[in-house]
């Protein structure tokens, strides 16, 4: 679970929406966790690995019966082909955040390279000004890390993305889906 999210709420729960490339849907995806009063922590939107398809990645702060009702609502838009929520224990993660640190800072206060070194963070660049370092890893891995190099007083600009997943399973439930559409299109009206 994230780490600033514990205090706000018991469960955060992952959303995978995949979708047709339509403009304007995410609007609408938007609209349906606004008329619930349920706040996006974060979103992520991708090409997925089925050709023409887009994948959704949605997090959230809800109640479980809340997470399948958001569910629900969101299938029901007409280019949604599929949406599942899903726990932390069912997905694997990941994020990546970009740090932008002050050179004369990371010089004077050796706390600066150790949190970068202990966390596996890597440096990607370094100027008289500043150096920006890059952290990929779990959204606790990477708080760990900004408040660690907060607490020096070296950050001037912090930013991480949105988080993306794959499930857990052995086969992809969207796959599925399209294989049993595929099989019904395929059978004559007389027989489904």
């Amino acid at each position: 679970m994230e780490e600033k999210n514990t205090e706000l709420c018991e469960n955060l729960y992952t959303i995978l929406i995949y979708s047709e490339n339509t403009p304007g849907l995410l609007s609408q995806i938007s609209a349906i966790f606004t008329r619930r009063q349920v706040n996006i922590e974060t979103i992520n939107v991708c090409a997925s690995s089925t050709p023409g398809v887009h994948k959704y990645t949605v997090t959230c702060c809800c109640t479980r019966s809340m997470a399948e009702m958001l569910t629900k609502q969101i299938e029901k838009r007409i280019d949604v082909l599929q949406s599942n929520y899903y726990t932390d224990d069912e997905i694997f993660i990941i994020e990546t955040s970009l740090l932008k640190i002050s050179t004369p800072v990371m010089l004077a206060d050796s706390r600066v390279s150790s949190a970068i070194r202990n966390h596996g963070a890597r440096i990607v660049e370094v100027n008289p000004t500043y150096a920006t370092a890059e952290k990929t890893g779990t959204t606790a891995d990477i708080l760990s890390l900004y408040n660690a190099l907060n607490q020096t007083g070296a950050v001037l600009q912090f930013v991480r993305s949105g988080r993306i997943c794959i499930t857990k399973s052995t086969s992809e439930r969207l796959d599925e889906y399209l294989a049993q559409r595929e099989k019904e299109r395929a059978q004559p009206e007389g027989n489904k």
